[in-house]
């Protein structure tokens, strides 16, 4: 299966979110990071159809993913970043109504609803109304029901907010016994969760994809511009408000350790660090993820 894109583009007035977007992807799991703003919800948008390209177009295995239209649709599963939800409607009944809406068999619809529960660990809340969920156990659902249609490709925005740590294994989990022979696309801000299970990364910045790659591929770009460094606590912050600090790490001798993304040795005696994603993402994004 081969998803791709050719010239897309999407503006908003003056402002272009999508710019010109050239990309080819295939079945495995891909993590989409950028900050804030880079044109990563707008792209997941396009690729579901939810909204339609100023520009370009978007082909899967060579077809127009519009004109095919309903059958690319069945192929489709989407969790958006804010997921609505019917509050009075139980975990099962929910997955059945959406099942309903996709066309699913009904026989077949509750076997799947039921197992998906059991997978997102809600099958003991499967008959409880969704407005006592937490806000964790709510996404726990929004990711069942993006599942529901066995989907060829899945798209999750922000799939992991709200969960906590041993939900968030569930999830990695979940989404890497799920991904073969599928195209799985998440963004998220956890960059460890991409770390974990993404087979190949997508940076976005102002609209356009600016690496794309596997982890290890595109972590050793920054080799040599990752260092760690030992400065007394009571100057941490003042170091950390001009360097590009990832990581901080107080010890119990009266300082901080500084994980510092710098072309040269941020401060006397700092030593070279293996990088990580997170590294990669504040060397190119630096600027765009300040608050």
């Amino acid at each position: 299966m081969e998803l791709r894109t050719a010239g897309l583009t999407k503006q908003y007035g003056s402002k272009t979110a999508v710019k010109r977007l050239n990309v080819t992807l295939t079945n495995g799991v891909y993590g989409l990071l950028g900050a804030n703003g880079a044109g990563k919800t707008t792209l997941m948008r396009l690729l579901c159809t939810v909204q339609r390209p100023t520009r370009g177009e978007i082909t899967l295995d060579g077809q127009n993913i519009w004109r095919l239209g309903e059958r690319y649709r069945e192929l489709l599963g989407y969790l958006p970043q804010h997921f609505g939800y019917y509050p009075d409607f139980t975990a099962l009944d929910f997955l059945l109504y959406i099942a309903a809406l996709k066309g699913i068999d009904g026989k077949w619809a509750e076997g799947r609803s039921r197992e998906l529960l059991e997978e997102v660990g809600l099958s003991g809340e499967c008959r409880h109304r969704i407005k006592t969920f937490s806000g964790g156990m709510k996404q726990r659902l929004g990711i069942a029901q993006a599942m529901l249609n066995n989907p060829s490709i899945l798209i999750l925005d922000e799939p992991t907010t709200g969960l906590d740590p041993k939900e968030r294994v569930r999830f990695r989990n979940l989404i890497s016994a799920f991904s073969k022979d599928r195209i799985v696309i998440l963004s998220t801000h956890i960059v460890s969760d991409i770390a974990f299970i993404a087979e190949r990364v997508m940076m976005m910045k102002a609209g356009e994809i600016i690496l794309l790659g596997r982890p290890d591929e595109l972590t050793s770009q920054i080799n040599g511009r990752v260092w760690e460094c030992s400065v007394p606590t009571s100057r941490a912050e003042r170091y950390a408000a001009f360097l590009n600090v990832s990581n901080l790490r107080n010890e119990e001798n009266g300082n901080t350790v500084l994980r510092v993304i710098s072309e040269q040795p941020p401060v006397a005696g700092a030593v070279r660090a293996q990088p990580n994603l997170e590294d990669l993402f504040l060397y190119y994004c630096k600027e765009e993820s300040k608050p």
